[in-house]
């Protein structure tokens, strides 16, 4: 407890930030966003919840296939998949890196590994079949929940949207978050069209990469904090003792 002249508690030289509403929130938002990651993967397997559009979808994209919506799926899907993602982190990471920005470039790059890690795991665990191979435009047959390009695109550009968020207008800022969420949903929507995951396994890495992705920003809101309390000059009453 601090004493009531303002003093440093003893033992301290500054005061230390209490932690606010906003890490609550944060951490709790983890939590929710991981708990519908994992009730959405469990519906997937039991046919419920999303499931129930799986077959419906995909039949319906089958329907709707034309050469040139193939050509721009396929290109945009490409685009969008998790190596190209993984090269866009690591790239900004560099660029972070190279300007002083390295707790950014440390965000961005284990951001990424970590989501890589964690949709492979989860992956092998469920094994869970792709559609199958007629319905398929481009050929896929390693697991299929969750999707990949979902959970990579969600925390990839939404760290992008995290990097670029201080400084920026309300304008730039529903603009960057516009952007990204029509972004990530557009490249979802391509492993569903292409018939190389089921709706389910878009959702369920949509939520997925979103539970990562706050879970990051989390640790990079405690790591500024705490920086910033340790570069802070120390107290007065510190300084005079």
């Amino acid at each position: 407890m601090a004493d009531h002249d303002g003093a440093a508690p003893a033992g301290l030289d500054r005061h230390l930030p209490e932690p606010g509403p906003r890490h609550v929130r944060t951490a709790l938002t983890t939590v929710l966003l991981l708990l519908a990651a994992g009730a959405a993967m469990c519906a997937a397997l039991d046919g419920f919840g999303p499931a129930r559009f799986d077959a419906r979808l995909l039949g319906e994209a089958v329907e709707t296939r034309t050469g040139g919506l193939n050509t721009a799926a396929v290109t945009l899907t490409t685009v969008g998949n998790t190596f190209a993602m993984a090269v866009l982190a690591t790239l900004t990471g560099i660029w972070c890196w190279t300007r002083g920005r390295r707790s950014d470039a440390v965000f961005v790059v284990t951001a990424m590994a970590g989501a890589v890690l964690l949709f492979r795991g989860v992956k092998v665990l469920v094994d869970r079949p792709r559609p199958p191979a007629v319905t398929q435009v481009v050929r896929e047959t390693n697991e299929s929940l969750p999707s990949g390009h979902a959970t990579m695109s969600t925390v990839v550009i939404g760290s992008l949207v995290v990097l670029a968020w201080a400084g920026r207008s309300a304008l730039a800022r529903t603009a960057m978050v516009t952007a990204a969420v029509l972004w990530i949903g557009a490249v979802g929507a391509t492993r569903v069209y292409l018939g190389v995951h089921w709706f389910s396994d878009v959702v369920s890495g949509w939520l997925l990469g979103a539970a990562w992705l706050v879970a990051c920003v989390a640790v990079r809101r405690w790591w500024r904090r705490r920086t910033a309390v340790d570069a802070a000059p120390p107290a007065a009453g510190a300084a005079s003792a």
